[in-house]
């Protein structure tokens, strides 16, 4: 393969798009169009970064030097669902969103309860994300990726470490995701996803900025009386709340008075306003729960 011949445009001083709408920007970025593109890519710069939706990201204000990808042409996001066998398969690069409606509309269930989170799908199956309602890898049947070496391999569902939060797919990067889901009545599919989505917005900020969920639900070292016991799993907005971190605030972003594991943004917001925050909301569980919590929101910060 020849690397002059393959490796996409480089644009130069990039902006890097996020649902919290703030964050420095790239010094470097690629949109390939094809696989042979992406491939001259890893080859050129193995340690990379990908960019999804740029839902679950935060990018610290003075940017990123490693070469940024974005995987936003058709190639990467193509659908292809089999009706009869629930086969769907689709690019790393595929809008989750639009993926679960098209879904529902053939009456295919199985993602329904993914609807809300904003993700691509390779970005979704890469952080295993899921909900009260599920998690991805449910769904999953096999994930297509390149490795550092911009090899294509295929690793079917029983050989993925998923877990809370996590696939373990941690130095590839996936092109492709094939789904198994269940056929069946599209009325039933649509009014599963209607429930789900109003029940959504019923308690969660879905209209502001914000990246989603900003940290993991943590389990528990020892019973918290009205939270829940030892060696379980508990909400962080739980903890959050009961702290009394709701409407907790640095700058123009404050916690959600909604959903307090949510992240509000307003103009004049910075990525160092919400670092601040979140480690205020860190602080503050800490100190009155004694339990750590973990971001799950994605950092990007300049490395060199």
């Amino acid at each position: 393969m020849s690397r002059a011949a393959t490796l996409p445009e480089i644009e130069r001083d990039a902006p890097i798009p996020t649902y919290f709408k703030v964050g420095g920007r790239a010094d470097r970025m690629a949109r390939p169009a094809t696989i042979e593109e992406l491939q001259a890519c890893l080859i050129a710069e193995p340690d990379l970064r990908v960019l999804g939706d740029g839902a679950n990201l935060l990018v610290d204000d003075a940017g990123v030097s490693e070469l940024v990808v974005k995987l936003d042409h058709p190639t990467f996001r193509g659908v292809e669902i089999n009706e009869s066998t629930g086969v769907v398969t689709a690019g790393g690069g595929a809008d989750l969103a639009k993926l679960i409606h098209a879904c529902v509309r053939t009456g295919l269930a199985g993602i329904e309860g993914l609807i809300g989170i904003p993700a691509s799908l390779g970005g979704a199956a890469f952080m295993n994300a899921g909900g009260s309602y599920g998690q991805i890898a449910d769904a999953v049947k096999s994930v297509a990726a390149l490795n550092k070496q911009g090899e294509i391999v295929r690793i079917a569902r029983e050989n993925i470490a998923f877990a809370y939060r996590t696939s373990g797919l941690f130095d590839l990067v996936i092109i492709e995701v094939e789904l198994q889901l269940t056929p069946g009545d599209p009325d039933a599919a649509r009014n599963r996803l209607k429930e789900i989505m109003d029940q959504k917005a019923r308690t969660q900020p879905l209209a502001a900025k914000t990246c989603g969920c900003v940290f993991r639900n943590p389990i528990l070292r020892h019973d918290l009386e009205g939270i829940g016991k030892a060696h379980e799993r508990v909400g962080a907005g739980l903890l959050i709340d009961r702290a009394g971190g709701k409407g907790l605030a640095c700058g123009p972003c404050a916690v959600s008075e909604r959903h307090a594991n949510f992240i509000e943004t307003s103009d004049g917001s910075t990525a160092a306003d919400i670092l601040c925050l979140i480690e205020k909301v860190q602080k503050l569980v800490q100190s009155r729960f004694d339990v750590h919590l973990e971001t799950e929101v994605v950092v990007w910060r300049r490395t060199s």
